[in-house]
Parts: C-alpha cells; sequence; structure tokens
C-alpha cells in the first residue's frame, strides 16, 4: 500500500516465495512478490526498504538459469538472497558455485559463527529447512560467513558494509527453528522498517480509496457467503453505503439453510442490501445426464454467467463491480504472463470469480478489487474488524459449485437433498464436540452407487456416505484427520438413522497428494 514501506521478493520460481511475504506481513510490514526480471529503475520507484531474493529450482550456472540485473546490488538498498537467491549474489558478485559433492535436504543443525545483526537470537544449533544440491565453493571479496552447518561451510554469509545477506536454508518454511527470528531481524534491525501493515491501517486506507475511485457511484458485487466476498461486502458498505448492491444467486448446491442464513445475516442484521436469485431450478436442468467433473463446473460456470448478465440488466445500471481477488490471484495472474527470457509480464488477467469460471471479457463495468494486496489470513483480520460473524470468519472452505462436485456422478434432486442432510449432521456434530475448528475442512460425498444392509430387520439397497476430515495450513497439502473413534459413531449412527436413502458410512484416510481435498 502506498503509506507503507515495502519489502520486494524477487521471483525466481521458488514453491515459497509467497511464503516468504506472508512471514514478512505476520512482522506487520508490507511486502509484495515481483518478477526477477524487474529493472533496477523500476525497483528504485518502488522505493522499498529491503529486497529479497527467493529460492529456485535451477542453478545458477545453468544456461537458461534466471537471472537478475547486478545493478540490483549495487543500489545501496539492504537484500536477503535465500537458497537460490544466496547463490546468485555469490555468482553475480565474483564467487563460486559448484554442484555439491553431497545435497542437503530436510533438517540440518545451523552453527552459528556470528550472532549479530541476521543471526541475533537465533539460538545456535537451531534446525533449518535446508533444499539445495549445490554448494559456495568461493565467497566474493568483501564477505564473511556467519553460520555453516555440518554438510555447508557457507549457511549464512554477509557483507556487512553493503548490507548483503545470503543463507542457504529457508527461514520462511515452519520446519526452520528460529527462521521467523531471522527475518525480523532483516526487517526489523537490517532494513530499519516499522511494524504499521496492521489490519486497522488497511480497512482505513481501503475505504479512502475505495470512495476515491467510486465518487457517486453504483457498486454490484457476486456475493457467495464465503469469507472473502462476505468480507468484501462489509468493506464496501462501510466505504459507500446503500450504493453497493449485493447479488446472491441461489443455485440449489449450498448446504442446508445457508441460502436463508445468508439472507438473514446480510439483510436483517446487518442492514447490507442483498438481491436474491433463486436459480436453482435452471442450475440443476443444466446438469442432467452429466457425470464429467469438469463438464459439471463448466455448465455451472456458463449458467452462472447467463444469470448474472440477466439480473445485472435488471437491477442496473451499475459503474463498477466489485470482485474478492485476492494477493494468490495477483501473484499467479502475473506468473503466467511472464516472459521466460526476461522475466517481465507480457500481460495481466482477472481473476475469475470463483463461482463463475470466468466473467464474459464484455461486461461493461470497471473493477474494484479492495482486496488484492491480501493473504487469505489476512482477509480474515479484517473480516473480524469489520464485525464478521465467526461462523463467516472461519468457515471451512466451501467449492464454488458446491455440493454438486460432491456428489459422484448425476446431480438430481433427490440425491442432493440426501447429502444436504448428511451434511449437516456432519457439521452439527463437529460442532457440538467443540472440534469445528480443529479441522481445514470437513464434508460427506455421496456415491453414485448402492450397498446392501439391514435397517429395522429389512434388507436395504441404498447409497453409501464419505467422510472427508483433513488438517492443513493452507490447502496446497493435506493429512487425513485422526479424529476420535466415538465422533465418527456418533455421526455415522445419525446419518444411517436420520437420513433417508443411506445405510453405509465410510470414511476418506487419503492425504493431499496423492489425493485432492474434494473428490471432483
Amino acid at each position: 500500500m502506498q503509506n507503507h514501506k515495502i519489502i520486494l521478493i524477487l521471483d525466481f520460481g521458488s514453491q515459497y516465495s509467497e511464503l516468504i511475504a506472508r512471514r514478512i506481513r505476520e512482522t506487520q510490514v508490507y511486502s509484495e512478490v515481483i518478477s526477477y526480471g524487474t529493472s533496477p529503475e523500476e525497483i528504485q520507484r518502488l522505493n522499498p526498504k529491503g529486497i529479497i531474493l527467493s529460492g529456485g529450482p535451477n542453478s545458477v550456472y545453468d544456461k537458461d538459469g534466471p537471472q537478475c540485473d547486478p545493478q540490483i546490488f549495487h543500489l545501496g538498498i539492504p537484500l536477503l538472497g535465500i537458497c537460490y537467491g544466496m547463490q546468485l549474489i555469490i555468482q553475480q558478485l565474483g564467487g563460486g558455485v559448484e554442484r555439491a559433492q553431497r545435497a542437503e535436504y530436510g533438517k540440518a543443525n545451523l552453527t552459528i559463527d556470528d550472532p549479530t545483526d541476521l543471526l541475533t537470537n537465533v539460538e545456535d544449533g537451531s534446525i533449518m529447512w535446508m533444499s539445495h544440491g549445490d554448494s559456495c565453493t568461493a565467497l566474493p571479496q568483501g564477505f564473511e560467513v556467519l553460520a555453516h552447518t555440518e554438510n555447508t561451510p557457507c549457511a549464512a554469509i554477509a557483507h556487512q558494509e553493503k548490507k548483503l545477506f545470503g543463507v542457504q536454508f529457508h527461514p520462511e518454511v515452519v520446519h526452520s527453528v528460529g527462521g521467523i527470528a531471522l527475518i525480523r531481524n532483516f526487517v526489523y534491525h537490517v532494513c530499519q522498517c516499522e511494524p504499521t501493515w496492521t489490519t486497522a491501517a488497511f480497512v482505513d486506507e481501503a475505504v479512502g480509496e475505495i470512495r476515491a475511485q467510486v465518487g457517486e457511484k453504483r457498486v454490484l458485487l457476486a456475493l457467495s457467503g464465503g469469507v472473502d466476498s462476505s468480507t468484501l461486502a462489509f468493506l464496501l458498505h462501510r466505504a459507500i453505503g446503500d450504493r453497493v448492491t449485493c447479488m446472491f444467486i441461489d443455485q440449489g448446491f449450498m448446504r442446508k439453510g445457508e441460502p436463508e442464513r445468508l439472507m438473514d445475516l446480510f439483510e436483517r442484521k446487518f442492514h447490507i442490501k442483498v438481491e436474491y436469485i433463486n436459480a436453482r431450478e435452471r442450475f440443476l436442468s443444466q446438469l442432467v445426464g452429466v457425470t464429467d467433473p469438469e463438464e459439471k463446473r463448466r455448465r455451472i460456470g456458463h449458467e452462472f454467467i447467463r444469470v448474472f448478465e440477466e439480473e445485472s440488466e435488471n437491477l442496473g445500471p451499475f459503474d463498477y463491480l466489485a470482485q474478492g481477488t485476492l494477493y494468490p490471484d495477483v501473484i499467479e495472474s502475473a506468473n503466467t504472463n511472464v516472459d521466460p527470457k526476461t522475466g517481465e509480464r507480457v500481460a495481466v488477467k482477472i481473476k475469475s470469480h470463483h463461482n463463475v469460471g470466468g466473467l464474459p471479457k464484455n461486461l461493461r463495468f470497471k473493477l474494484v478489487e479492495p482486496l488484492r494486496k491480501l493473504f487469505k489470513d489476512e482477509v480474515r483480520q479484517v473480516g473480524f474488524a469489520l464485525g464478521l460473524p465467526e461462523e463467516i470468519v472461519r468457515r471451512h472452505p466451501f467449492p464454488g459449485p458446491g455440493l454438486a462436485i460432491r456428489i459422484i456422478g448425476e446431480v438430481t434432486l433427490e440425491r442432493l437433498n440426501i447429502l444436504r442432510d448428511a451434511d449437516y449432521i456432519v457439521r452439527d456434530e463437529i460442532g457440538n464436540w467443540g472440534m469445528y475448528h480443529d479441522f481445514w475442512q470437513a464434508f460427506a460425498v455421496l456415491l453414485p452407487l448402492r450397498t446392501v444392509g439391514v435397517q429395522g430387520d429389512k434388507r436395504t439397497y441404498a447409497h453409501p456416505i464419505v467422510l472427508r476430515f483433513i488438517t492443513s495450513e493452507d490447502g496446497m497439502t493435506a493429512d487425513w484427520a485422526k479424529v476420535p473413534y466415538d465422533l465418527l459413531e456418533a455421526i455415522s449412527n445419525r446419518i444411517v438413522n436420520e437420513v433417508k436413502g443411506v445405510n453405509r458410512v465410510v470414511y476418506d484416510i487419503t492425504s493431499k497428494p496423492p489425493g485432492t481435498i474434494e473428490w471432483e
């Protein structure tokens, strides 16, 4: 944001670049991920307090390995290279990097040789996460070793006068003990940043920016009931009041009671105008005979666009369309539009609405995207600050196509009702047990087959329900949850006794990878 000091992360293709930015934000200092090909002139224009070079999958001596402009090292801006970033500093400033005789992956004990500056308060012998097959063979002039491991003589290096630092490990991952202390040292002590990136500051600035952008015009928001669109609705309402109109399209694939709860919450409790569009029959008719999950998504997305276009014309005119674009979407859009030779962005795409599968390009709206600088956890903090209830802010992730992709095979009204009832029992029981927030997601899946059972001394031939409970930090990887047997028993007993058409409950014990969180 324009009123905050910034740390820039030059992205060299690391899977952790986004995580580095999140760790810096956790110190209440603003950070952004930019392309490794960004010019020194552009970096100076952004006026950062510090620069971080991310890791990456390449070797610096590869013919096509990504390189930044060496002038970046002479801008007088404190700089930290991580893994590949450190090796790039060494190579471009005259040192040597070669393939290591012994690669180092996983945990390694860090022996600290100089506990000042970058390594202040990092305990000697701390475990750090290594992931490299190359090693420094000669340091550039003026550099010194700050720390080493058993297999890596140069695990941390510094040119103290120029404030250039490098670490061969990944301080941003949770496996690195003391990693966040190292990041804080770089942000606060080396870069001299102040902790000004706060939720309250963001809300105040965002409200001002929305008012300046929109003026007296009207804004339309497609409301889903998830944390992103709900937070955006509250933020827009604070900024421009009744000049924001929320459109909630009920496609019939939400969980039991959610449409009614959403309308009651927004309109009656918070007095935010919501236009309810009942399109259940339209969407269900589009899925007759459809079994392929991608075809389901495509048809749901296409129908959403048709309904959205029709209703926006009926409710309009609107000058602006609000979207809950988040910072990871911005990073992904930028990374998929980078010239591989120069690293420069060649285009920027707009996030597809999670329910839409891509809004049509000919919609004549200007975009309002006040959340586009935030990560998901920051959106939740903003939601709490704006007064959203916990049930929305801490709601489990729910797919845009909803229950339609938790029914394997064809979606019918009968199957939707079965799954809705089973899903309600899952949520009700984990809430009763006080375990709702122990899981990243906990839900039911309906299989398109029938199994033999015995209920009331009679033979039954009914559907099985699959329970899927997982734990995760960010949804990128996930483990199946080790749920108490008594809870599973309570859920199973209720489902087979209360949900007509179900006679069996099974539990999915597949992690991600190899499985995905959702079944479709």
